[in-house]
């Protein structure tokens, strides 16, 4: 079984950082000698820097300094009331920002998982200069589109109906729902994965959370107990669910088009070597996301891993083994 980071590993440091007028909380692994690179670890949702628990590290053993934030309101990271601030180019802008703290001018290697992923692809668009490589968990590449075609639209297609739950997502239905301590972490258990004694899930990607199955579900096998509790503390602060803050992720697609038009002003293409790892059991992905993305690299590795989204956690001896292969071809 892959090392893994406790809730209180000494191995690792917190720290904070003030990125565009945002208060960033991030977790800093330092090998023991110089860094062969830095690598900053993008989250996604429902999740928290803590996601990474199984990659740090290996990462850190094998000489490398890992940065990973808590993104834009999870966590303890800042907390914003102005929906364009979760825009990919914005977020794109606080991640250059914080590797210049960081990274002291130097190139960064980033890798992302779901949400954090799209980070990583666009910031690598945006800030080329910025990034010597880069490597996607489970999210393909999604080009920008000269056309916009509503959430509503899209997922109307059969073919997309994985992304339909992201209709209940951009909604208020969970912010009205998951407000109590017990509802978060039931909710929180279903999307890890909980299911219940007749294989009740509490999260179709079809439909998006099924409220009426939370409370049969046992607890994923994919976290203890302690590292349960740990996000739902991280998820339910001062008497309130966080809950909403991270769902404006999913609220901005307009903005991310309108962002993006200035992309397509030149050929779309990733000049730094790239590696993207396949969920093979990814329900909320289709499988035709993935075609002809190769067209956009000069140098893509593409990997497929058996399991679910969460394959960080699943399958974290062979992920680690991926990424540390693509990058021992990288850096040197």
């Amino acid at each position: 079984m892959a090392d893994k980071l406790g809730i209180h590993d000494p191995r690792v440091t917190w720290h904070t950082a003030t990125v565009r007028h945002k208060s960033y909380h991030y977790m800093r692994a330092d090998p023991e000698n110089e860094p062969l690179a830095t690598i900053f670890l993008l989250h996604g949702f429902p999740d928290l820097a803590f996601g990474w628990r199984y990659q740090i590290p290996c990462l850190q053993s094998q000489g490398y300094q890992v940065i990973a934030p808590d993104m834009l309101d999870f966590g303890r990271t800042n907390v914003s009331c102005q929906l364009s601030l979760y825009g990919l180019r914005n977020i794109a802008e606080d991640v250059r920002d914080l590797a210049d703290l960081v990274a002291k001018d130097k190139k960064i290697i980033l890798g992302g998982h779901d949400w954090g992923a799209a980070v990583v692809w666009r910031t690598a668009l945006w800030f080329p200069d910025l990034v010597q490589g880069i490597f996607s968990v489970g999210t393909p590449f999604i080009p920008p589109s000269q056309i916009y075609r509503s959430l509503d639209d899209v997922a109307q297609s059969e073919d997309m109906k994985n992304l339909r739950y992201q209709l209940q997502f951009r909604g208020t239905q969970i912010d009205e729902e998951i407000t109590e301590e017990t509802k978060v972490r039931q909710f929180l258990n279903a999307m890890f994965g909980g299911t219940g004694p007749h294989d009740e899930v509490g999260f179709d990607a079809s439909t998006g959370i099924i409220f009426h199955n939370l409370s049969k579900l046992n607890r994923s096998h994919l976290l203890s107990d302690a590292e349960l509790e740990y996000y739902v503390s991280r998820y339910f602060q001062n008497g309130k669910s966080k809950v909403e803050g991270p769902l404006r992720w999913y609220r901005t697609q307009a903005q991310n088009y309108l962002d993006e038009l200035r992309l397509l002003l030149k050929p779309v293409k990733f000049s730094m070597p790239a590696l993207f790892l396949a969920a093979t059991h990814d329900e909320t992905l289709p499988t035709n996301l993935t075609e002809e993305m190769d067209r956009y690299f000069e140098s893509l590795t593409c990997k497929e891993i058996d399991g679910s989204r969460w394959i960080l956690w699943e399958s974290p001896a062979v992920v680690n083994e991926q990424i540390l292969t693509w990058l021992k071809m990288m850096v040197v």
